[in-house]
């Protein structure tokens, strides 16, 4: 008896120290382009300054897709109906689908049948989707059908001129600008253990991704408004991908604010090969649960 409670008094002596010693485990830090710490409330007012939010994420990051929630909720008790939501996550023909099921046409066992929905939708996709429908607020599909994306993989930007009139309305205008040299292009390649032109065709089919989106966000822009678009960080970073295409197609000066998402071991400083990535960065522990 004397024995145990030595060990106890032990055991909470090391806790008690432990405890005082531990830091604090922070979901995620936000940081700046240049690395200096930021905060959720300056991304939120910095965001009203642009036209564009392209908001990166990486697809099963919890802590990313919970951010894209809160923003979008907080950005429309700013903007009420001047706030569209877009998405990677639907391909163009199924605008439809969402705009009958937002006019109560069809129900939403009925949209989760027929529209292309990725696995986590109910998880990740479906609060935004919702906070669009209960809110009367233009969700747009913007993303190329994928079945046209792999036939510029397999045949490039040509293969899309054999499409229908009626295809073509769910892609950017053919030809698309393009631009090989863009790191974000370049590093496909090497990721895929290609040399420098191996294939063309490979980074095009992610341009002609980037194209159609930037097409799909310009041709929805409100006015006086903004439009937050979720996409994978891959597709803005380093102001590349989406954001280039949006120069490109803009005839005014656009305003364009980004977000990126990160995992790293530690959050209390962003990690120099993270510099530049976007306007607001957001840090999470590797360790964090995934979505799937």
């Amino acid at each position: 008896m004397h024995i145990t409670k030595t060990f106890l008094t032990l055991a909470g002596i090391i806790l008690i120290s432990f405890g005082l010693s531990a830091q604090d485990k922070p979901a995620y830090q936000i940081f700046l382009r240049d690395g200096t710490l930021s905060s959720y409330h300056e991304m939120l007012n910095k965001a009203p300054e642009n036209h564009v939010v392209l908001f990166g994420e990486l697809h099963n990051n919890p802590i990313a897709h919970w951010l894209q929630f809160e923003l979008s909720k907080d950005l429309h008790m700013y903007y009420d109906s001047l706030l569209v939501l877009g998405a990677e996550m639907f391909e163009a023909d199924n605008q439809i689908i969402i705009d009958e099921y937002f006019d109560g046409k069809i129900l939403e066992r009925h949209f989760k049948a027929e529209a292309k929905l990725w696995n986590n939708y109910d998880t990740d996709y479906r609060p935004l989707l919702e906070l669009a429908r209960e809110n009367n607020l233009n969700f747009i599909a913007t993303n190329i059908p994928r079945r046209y994306a792999a036939m510029v993989h397999r045949g490039g930007f040509e293969a899309l001129d054999a499409l229908s009139e009626q295809a073509q309305k769910y892609i950017a205008p053919l030809p698309p600008p393009y631009n090989p040299e863009l790191p974000g292009y370049k590093a496909m390649l090497e990721m895929a253990g290609m040399p420098a032109h191996g294939s063309d065709n490979f980074p095009k089919a992610q341009a002609i991704k980037d194209a159609t989106m930037a097409h799909f966000i310009l041709k929805n822009l409100p006015d006086s408004g903004i439009f937050v678009h979720f996409n994978g960080a891959y597709h803005s970073n380093n102001d590349e991908g989406i954001q280039w295409y949006l120069n490109q197609y803009s005839e005014q000066p656009l305003f364009i604010m980004t977000i990126s998402t990160v995992e790293q071991e530690s959050v209390e400083q962003l990690d120099e090969s993270y510099h530049g990535l976007a306007d607001f960065i957001i840090a999470v522990p590797s360790t964090m649960t995934k979505t799937y």
